[in-house]
């Protein structure tokens, strides 16, 4: 059937007003398109990522940070809570408070873990110790990831990361040995470590959760020294 030239312009206008209304939302959508791919342009390589972390740490010379650890495996779940002291020379103390008190602390060359509540004091040097809590008290010295790690790689969707947060998996050179199996980490824009998640061999987990980070924290030398109380049991482990 012949077409009714009469709705012609009638029909021309609703196309033409159609087509003004889709030039914003194409606009936009290709705006977010060149955005998008900008932000991967200038978004860094994992090298150059690792490189500024392990950068921000150089001239830092203590750090003081709330912590949450949660250990799982199986159907076991243990969660502890405290504050951490690290400072140059290897020195790191962990005050646990929840659920129940205990010190864990290293002055660079020994490493205790104090139990008040079993009067107990277990001590090793940091060569033989397999703590996992250990290889932290290199984080203020030269750091060097790829020393420790034969595979880094961003790996974002690995973990629910605060906004603007990068998540990176290291995979050990020496994981059988060290029975990891690999280590995530959240790294905030600050470069501040949030979240530290290693996966053991065994199938067990140990999620470290750092909060309210404070760089260059005034600690004394006397904070990394411990001596127990009288009549606590010592044990020594070599």
């Amino acid at each position: 059937m012949p077409q009714n030239s009469d709705n012609l312009p009638g029909r021309r206008a609703r196309i033409l007003g159609a087509a003004a209304c889709a030039i914003p939302t194409l606009m936009g959508l290709a705006l977010s398109i060149m955005h998008a791919e900008q932000t991967r342009a200038d978004a860094p390589t994992v090298a150059e990522f690792v490189h500024r972390l392990e950068s921000s740490y150089r001239g830092v010379n203590s750090l003081k940070a709330d912590f949450t650890q949660t250990y799982e495996w199986g159907s076991r779940t243990r969660q502890e809570s405290g504050t951490v002291y690290f400072a140059h020379g290897g020195r790191m103390r962990w005050d646990y408070r929840s659920p129940e008190e205990k010190v864990f602390v290293s002055n660079g060359k020994d490493v205790l873990l104090y139990v008040p509540e079993e009067k107990q004091l277990t001590r090793t040097t940091v060569k033989a110790s397999e703590d996992v809590r250990v290889p932290f008290r290199l984080l203020l010295r030269r750091v060097d990831l790829r020393k420790v790690f034969k595979r880094i790689e961003f790996a974002d969707d690995a973990l629910k990361a605060q906004p603007g947060d990068r998540v990176l998996r290291a995979i050990p050179k020496h994981g059988d040995e060290s029975g990891i199996h690999q280590v995530l980490l959240e790294v905030t824009p600050d470069y501040d470590i949030r979240t530290l998640v290693v996966f053991f061999v065994d199938h067990g987990k140990m999620t470290f959760r750092f909060q309210d980070v404070k760089r260059n924290a005034r600690v004394t030398r006397a904070l990394f020294e411990f001596k127990p109380p009288p009549g606590t049991e010592i044990i020594d482990q070599k």
